[in-house]
C-alpha cells in the first residue's frame, strides 16, 4: 500500500505490529505482553524490534526506533512500552496519559513521557489520547488494594493492535496537541565548526551523535573535516568501522546518515572517556587558509 492510501483512509486491513520496551529478557513481561496480544488477535504479524531499552530511558528508545520504523512498511504500528506509567514536569505522575499518533505513515502508541515529541519533533501529525482502562475487579478485602493496573496490557496493548488491525485512529479517542514535552540537543552550525552530541551508546560501545551526513557537507563547502572530541583529533572519515587497524579510532557516518566514533574490535565509550551527551566537534579549515595553501 502507498503512503498516500494510508493517509487517505487513515489505516486499513490487517499490518504488522512491533514492540520496542524496556522489559529485558530475564523476567516472564515480554512473554505476558504476547500472550496478551494473542488473546486480542491471534493471526497479527508481532515484532520484536528490542526489549533491551535501558529501564526508563526515553533517549534509548527514541534512537532505536528513530534508526529503524521507517524500514517497515507503511501502516505499521508501533507499541512503545518504555517507563509506560507517563510522566509530569514534577516527576510525579498524578494523572497520567496514554496516546496513539500518526507519523510519516507509521502508527504509534505510548505513554505520555516524551517519547512521541522526540521522535517527532514536536506534536505528531495526528495525535489522541487513549481512554483510559476499565476499572479491574474490586479490591476483596479492605486491607489490600485492587489489583494491579499495567498500562501496556490495559491500555497500550488493545490501542496498538486496533490500529494493526487497520481500524481507525479517531476511533481510539479524542484529538488533542497536549504533550508532555522534551526536545532534542540541537546542532550547532557556525561558519567553519559543527557542534553536536553523543545520543547513543551501542552495544559495540560505538558513539552515535546527532550531526547529520547532510550538516557537515552543507557547513563543509568541499573543506576536508577536522573531528575533534574528548583529546582526540581525528583528520579522516572512513567508510565503515572495519576500514582501520584493530584499536585504532574509526570515524564514520552510519547506515541512518550519523556520525559515529568507533575503535575497531574495541569499546569506543569506556577507551576515549565518552558517554552520552559528551560533546563532538567537526572543524573546517578557514576557506582563505584552504585557498593560500592551494595556490
Amino acid at each position: 500500500m502507498t503512503k498516500q492510501y494510508y493517509e487517505k483512509t487513515g489505516n486499513c486491513g490487517m499490518g504488522v505490529l512491533t514492540l520496542l520496551t524496556d522489559f529485558g529478557y530475564r523476567d516472564h513481561y515480554v512473554a505476558a505482553l504476547k500472550a496478551r496480544l494473542l488473546h486480542l488477535a491471534p493471526a497479527l504479524a508481532v515484532m520484536d524490534i528490542t526489549h533491551g531499552v535501558e529501564p526508563y530511558n526515553i533517549a534509548h528508545a527514541v534512537h532505536v526506533l528513530r534508526a529503524v520504523f521507517r524500514d517497515f512498511p507503511v501502516g505499521t504500528t508501533h507499541l512503545i512500552a518504555v517507563s509506560d506509567y507517563g510522566a509530569s514536569p514534577t516527576g510525579a505522575v498524578a494523572a497520567p496519559a496514554w496516546h496513539a499518533a500518526q507519523h510519516q505513515g507509521h502508527y504509534f502508541v505510548a505513554a505520555d513521557n516524551g517519547v512521541l515529541a522526540l521522535l517527532c519533533d514536536g506534536v505528531p501529525e495526528r495525535l489522541v489520547r487513549l481512554r483510559g482502562a476499565t476499572p479491574g475487579p474490586a479490591a476483596t478485602s479492605a486491607l489490600l488494594p485492587p489489583p494491579a493496573f499495567n498500562p501496556t496490557r490495559d491500555v497500550l496493548a488493545p490501542a496498538a493492535v486496533h490500529l494493526a488491525l487497520g481500524k481507525s485512529l479517531d476511533k481510539l479517542g479524542a484529538p488533542t496537541t497536549e504533550l508532555y514535552s522534551l526536545t532534542n540537543r540541537q546542532v550547532r552550525l557556525q561558519d567553519n565548526r559543527i557542534t553536536g552530541h553523543v545520543v547513543h551508546v551501542d552495544h559495540y560501545g560505538n558513539l552515535i551523535t546527532n550531526i547529520s551526513r547532510e550538516a557537515v557537507e552543507v557547513t563543509s563547502r568541499d573543506r576536508p573535516p577536522i573531528i575533534k572530541f574528548g583529546r582526540e583529533t581525528v583528520r579522516e572519515l572512513r567508510p565503515h568501522f572495519a576500514a582501520a587497524p584493530p584499536g585504532e579510532i574509526v570515524c564514520a557516518f552510519n547506515p541512518q546518515g550519523c556520525l559515529c566514533i568507533a575503535i575497531n574490535q574495541g569499546h569506543a565509550s569506556e577507551l576515549l572517556g565518552l558517554y552520552f551527551d559528551s560533546q563532538v566537534d567537526v572543524w573546517f579549515e578557514a576557506e582563505s587558509k584552504v585557498e593560500a595553501v592551494v595556490s
